[in-house]
């Protein structure tokens, strides 16, 4: 009776604890098991400029157990979480498919001749602003599926700035240095030198954002050749000008011409007033005369 009831006793105690090492083993043999690994072997973001070409990297490692048909996709992520993603280009069965003519998938080719080795990584030549995207490589093989993200900016580089003058480039007066890019991915920033002087003048005053060099004062050392050059991440592109000192003119011979030219206005309308009534009055004289004479 004691030995039962020891056996019954020793029984409720080991039953719980040999299932908890059960389910610990199942749970530890389950961590052990490593499904498909997809792996990005490009920065999180890649900035570019248009024309480049790039590689998107996405390399995968397969387990024992994936034993399926190897799918490898890679997509466009919508921005919008309620758009579908836009299918790119697919590998499957040994063949490549690009899906659809729109512009992000134009150029688009598996960087690696055989893609099933372990290496999606996509190739794009040519690029342009409609490339710019977040892309979504996705490797299936069934039962594991793994993905991975990465972030291309295309920029374009600034345009052959403009360069122009505001103002009469007279000394002594306010004079400015105008340069503009039409294109170019911003932020575009804007410098001024003088050439072969270094820096521009401390006599200047420059804005980086507007491309305006301004002068207060103008003199003759300010005078020359100006080189502006706008940059932005990917590029540089520059323009130069002239700028020109000119004397200005002399104000008491300017003061002492109007003076002429305004007395010499008053002389000939008095002139022409005169002539005018001179006119008139002989008109008048010769109608009463002739009046006269045809009464007599």
């Amino acid at each position: 009776m004691l030995r039962d009831s020891c056996s019954r006793l020793i029984s409720a105690f080991f039953t719980p604890v040999s299932l908890l090492c059960t389910a610990s083993l199942l749970t530890t043999g389950l961590r052990c098991v490593r499904g498909m690994q997809v792996t990005s072997t490009s920065p999180q973001t890649i900035q570019k400029a248009e024309g480049e070409s790039v590689t998107l990297g996405c390399s995968y490692t397969p387990s024992p157990s994936d034993t399926g048909e190897l799918d490898i996709e890679w997509t466009a992520v919508s921005p919008d979480s309620t758009q579908t993603d836009q299918m790119l280009m697919s590998y499957t069965s040994g063949t490549t498919h690009i899906h659809g003519n729109h512009a992000p998938a134009k150029g688009l080719s598996f960087a690696a001749t055989d893609p099933s080795l372990g290496d999606a990584s996509i190739s794009i030549a040519l690029l342009s602003p409609a490339h710019s995207a977040t892309y979504q490589c996705k490797v299936r093989k069934p039962p594991g599926v793994d993905s991975s993200k990465v972030s291309l900016v295309v920029l374009v580089n600034p345009s052959v700035p403009e360069c122009w003058v505001e103002g009469a480039e007279l000394v002594g007066e306010a004079v400015s240095l105008c340069c503009k890019s039409e294109k170019g991915s911003t932020p575009l920033k804007y410098s001024w030198r003088r050439e072969g002087a270094g820096p521009s003048p401390a006599a200047t005053t420059q804005n980086s954002m507007t491309g305006e060099l301004r002068i207060n004062n103008h003199s003759q050392s300010l005078a020359g050749f100006y080189l502006c050059e706008v940059n932005n991440a990917v590029g540089a592109e520059h323009c130069r000008i002239n700028l020109k000192a000119k004397k200005p003119p002399n104000r008491a011979a300017v003061i002492v011409g109007t003076g002429v030219g305004s007395l010499l206005l008053i002389f000939i309308l008095l002139v022409f007033i005169g002539i005018l009534y001179w006119k008139l009055s002989n008109r008048h004289r010769f109608e009463e005369e002739f009046s006269n004479d045809i009464r007599c």
